[in-house]
C-alpha cells in the first residue's frame, strides 16, 4: 500500500488483480454499486454493518453556538449528520496485534 493510504482507483486495480477472471470494467462497477448502497443506506439514517471489518452509522450533532477562531467571535453552527465507522473485531485484532 502507497504511503499516501489507498484510493478507490488503487482499490479497484487490487481487487482486480485478484479476480483475473473479471474485467476492469466489472471491477470497477461492483465496487462504485458498494460505495452507492453504503451511500444510500446511510443518507436514510439506517446503518451498514459489515461483519469482520466494522459498521457504518450516522450520527447526529445538534446545532450548538461555537466560535471563530480567528475573531473570537460566536457563531452559530448548524445541526449537521456525520457518517460514523466502528471497527469490527477482526480488523481492530489486525490492526493491534498482541
Amino acid at each position: 500500500m502507497a504511503k499516501h493510504g489507498m484510493i478507490k482507483s488503487e482499490l479497484i486495480q487490487k481487487v482486480a488483480l485478484a479476480n483475473e477472471h473479471l474485467s476492469q470494467q466489472d471491477v470497477e462497477r461492483a465496487v462504485n454499486v458498494i460505495f452507492e448502497e453504503i451511500t444510500h443506506t446511510l443518507s436514510e439514517g439506517k446503518r451498514v454493518e459489515l461483519r469482520g471489518f466494522g459498521a457504518f452509522s450516522v450520527k447526529h450533532r445538534p446545532a450548538r453556538m461555537g466560535r471563530n477562531p480567528r475573531t473570537g467571535a460566536k457563531v452559530h453552527v448548524s445541526e449537521k449528520f456525520v457518517p460514523f465507522f466502528k471497527t469490527g473485531k477482526e480488523l481492530h485484532e489486525k490492526l493491534n496485534p498482541e
